[in-house]
């Protein structure tokens, strides 16, 4: 397992968390799957990336309470042994900035979960190793 990149997804379990935790666990990565609500979504995630060959994880955690993100942590270490990637998807969307977003953008769409997803994956493979340190902005092109 030593070979084995291991992720933790913050909001792992719905939108653009759930679109990149499935899309790395199907790159052989082990993501640990965090969501704070609904644990039948979280596990949906995992038995998704199982059934890919890859390795998973759910875990609770609030991602505002430290104590809580310490344990989200340790739980991934006492199972992968290590954390590689951190994606910090967990957070809200409000509807009049999609709206708004769609407009500013070239394709004149919002961008989807895959479209972060695959972001995300080219990051975090080998393919990226020499991006470090930026912001990197998965909006279609919008100044």
């Amino acid at each position: 397992m030593a070979d084995t990149q291991v992720a933790i997804v913050t909001g792992g379990s719905r939108g653009i968390g759930r679109a990149v935790a499935e899309r790395l666990a199907r790159n052989g990565v082990a993501v640990v799957v965090n969501y704070f609500g609904s644990v039948e979504a979280a596990n949906e995630v995992s038995t998704a990336a199982l059934e890919a060959g890859g390795q998973a994880m759910a875990v609770r955690a609030n991602v505002t309470d430290p104590a809580q993100v310490t344990a989200l942590f340790d739980e991934a270490h006492a199972r992968f042994g290590g954390i590689d990637i951190v994606v910090a998807s967990a957070g809200v969307l409000r509807t009049a900035r999609i709206a708004e977003a769609s407009e500013l953008a070239p394709a004149n769409r919002i961008g989807q979960p895959a479209d972060v997803a695959d972001a995300v994956s080219l990051i975090v493979s080998r393919d990226g190793a020499w991006i470090n340190g930026q912001v990197l902005r998965v909006n279609g092109g919008a100044a």
